[in-house]
């Protein structure tokens, strides 16, 4: 049961002490109506100290120490003038509402915190009537103290990390998938439209953004000279024979002639649709710079596009972090994945991620197994970006590097190397970049220094040997160097057992072979040792 209360306003802390309290008859209505009534509930508590503060940056400081449950030095010297004073009263039990706050004031001062909910329901009646219980205070200034706390307080949660603001690759992504959907229609839409007047143009030119310039750039095809040769050219990436083509083909074209309103309409829709394509290249970049900004090692990894979606579909790179290799896999595959757990069938293998080029390259029985590889890097990469102070991609290279030598196992049987390692040397190849820009600190890494970011734990010596023991890669040189022992598939390690049992068989077969031929040599031996009896 609290003896005080601790009340956090936007202008000061306040400490209450609880006079008359019932707890057994807390919850009846008659108790609870109490605390609405400010001449009973004054009864109930009195205020001992209020200690206001200096200004608004003051006020901003301690509410986010509150909100992170850090006792400041302000309200660790407030609780010692007022609380922890020695004296023959029974022990005093403080009333916080913040769980993170009461902890750190036990753990600091050794003073007993209480956050039932009785005492929440008293610090609530003291926010009540907070401005009549304050003295010192107008009506108004707690008010105004609130709205300039709470604005401040925003400001800064809003402003945090402006540089890599992820909001802004979800939007870009957002409108360059809609770009794409509306430059393929309205290039299929001019494509039939100036199809009427011009449709041999349509094989000469099949690419979307050239077709739009061209047909900007021609409109009535009977205007078409030899002339306008050369700015028709640069229009087609500088094909002289290409351009040539097209006038050849317009002297002979097929098609119908259209009114000079038809054509007007034709060219504005032309020139709209060139517009889109040069902004969504302008917006793809954009989207790679901000990437490379927020994500590098994501887009190292997986390319700004998918890493993109990635974002997106999380919500954020918070939350894509936070998620497992598991949920990153199928990440965009939810429907499929609700069914088959619905119809009990197969469920999916790859989401998002299946438009990587890596699953793409590998074999059909390794896609499943290349796809959870690469789920697996894609999480270590997005927590990289997320909670590292300077993001760079050079651990994306390493990673990336690491899913080649994945895929080349699949392939070759070559061990890839180890997690760890990849690390060590990515943090090893930093710590010396930065020597190089900083010859004249004292920070030196020696060539065989270790660093204490990451460390190799010894692998503890197993006293049962177990199956997995023995998959070991290279064991034919052991001499130069200690084998490496490599994770394996249900379906690579049969496939070991297999070569295993006919390497056992072929062995047999020849130990058999070796004793039939000594058998035969012995039999022949025989009749001659009886001969020589006789």
């Amino acid at each position: 049961m609290a003896t005080h209360l601790l009340f956090e306003s936007a202008s000061g802390y306040a400490i209450f002490e609880v006079k008359q309290d019932e707890k057994i008859g807390s919850k009846t209505k008659a108790v609870q109506d109490s605390i609405h009534d400010l001449s009973k509930f004054g009864k109930m508590v009195n205020l001992m100290s209020f200690s206001p503060f200096k200004n608004a940056a003051h006020a901003l400081e301690n509410a986010n120490d509150i909100s992170e449950g850090v006792l400041n030095d302000h309200l660790k010297s407030v609780l010692e003038l007022n609380i922890s004073k020695p004296s023959k009263k029974p022990k005093v039990s403080l009333g916080v509402s913040e769980p993170g706050l009461a902890n750190s004031i036990k753990n600091a001062l050794n003073i007993e915190c209480d956050g039932s909910d009785h005492t929440l329901e008293l610090i609530r009646g003291i926010r009540l009537h907070a401005p009549k219980l304050l003295k010192g205070l107008q009506a108004d200034d707690l008010k105004k103290a609130q709205l300039g706390l709470g604005h401040s307080y925003s400001r800064a949660k809003v402003k945090f990390n402006v540089n890599r603001m992820d909001n802004m690759i979800i939007q870009a992504i957002a409108l360059l998938d809609q770009l794409d959907k509306d430059v393929n229609q309205f290039a299929m839409r001019i494509r039939e439209w100036y199809g009427y007047h011009f449709p041999e143009l349509v094989k000469i030119v099949p690419d979307n953004y050239q077709y739009a310039r061209a047909a900007q750039f021609i409109g009535d095809k009977e205007t078409l000279t030899e002339e306008k040769l050369p700015d028709l050219a640069a229009i087609v990436e500088d094909d002289a024979t290409r351009a040539q083509n097209i006038l050849d083909a317009a002297r002979g074209s097929m098609g119908s002639s259209l009114s000079e309103i038809d054509m007007i309409n034709i060219s504005a829709f032309a020139t709209r649709v060139v517009s889109l394509a040069e902004y969504r290249k302008s917006l793809t970049s954009y989207l790679t710079e901000k990437m490379n900004l927020v994500a590098p090692s994501l887009t190292a990894l997986l390319g700004e596009r998918i890493g993109a979606r990635l974002i997106s579909h999380a919500g954020s790179l918070t939350n894509l972090s936070k998620y497992p290799a598991s949920t990153v896999q199928i990440l965009g595959a939810e429907k499929a994945l609700f069914r088959a757990l619905k119809t009990k069938g197969n469920t999916p293998k790859y989401g998002l991620i299946y438009h990587s080029t890596f699953i793409g390259r590998a074999g059909p029985k390794h896609k499943g197994r290349i796809s959870r590889f690469l789920a697996n890097k894609t999480s270590i990469a997005a927590r990289i970006d997320c909670f590292s102070d300077t993001p760079t991609a050079k651990f994306g290279d390493a990673l990336r590097h690491q899913v080649e030598e994945r895929l080349a196992f699949f392939e070759s049987g070559v061990p890839p190397s180890k997690n760890a390692e990849t690390m060590r040397k990515v943090l090893e190849q930093l710590s010396l970049d930065e020597d190089d820009e900083d010859d004249d600190g004292d920070m030196e890494v020696d060539g065989n220094a270790t660093l204490p970011l990451i460390e190799v734990t010894p692998e503890k010596k197993k006293k049962k040997k177990r199956k997995s023991d023995a998959m070991e890669v290279d064991a034919g040189d052991e001499s130069d160097s200690p084998t490496k022992k490599v994770k394996l598939s249900k379906e690579e390690k049969k496939a070991l057992k297999k070569e295993k049992k006919k390497e056992k068989k072929e062995k047999g077969a020849k130990e058999g072979e070796k004793k039939e031929k000594k058998e035969k040599k012995e039999k022949k031996k025989k009749p001659k040792e009886v001969e020589e009896s006789d």
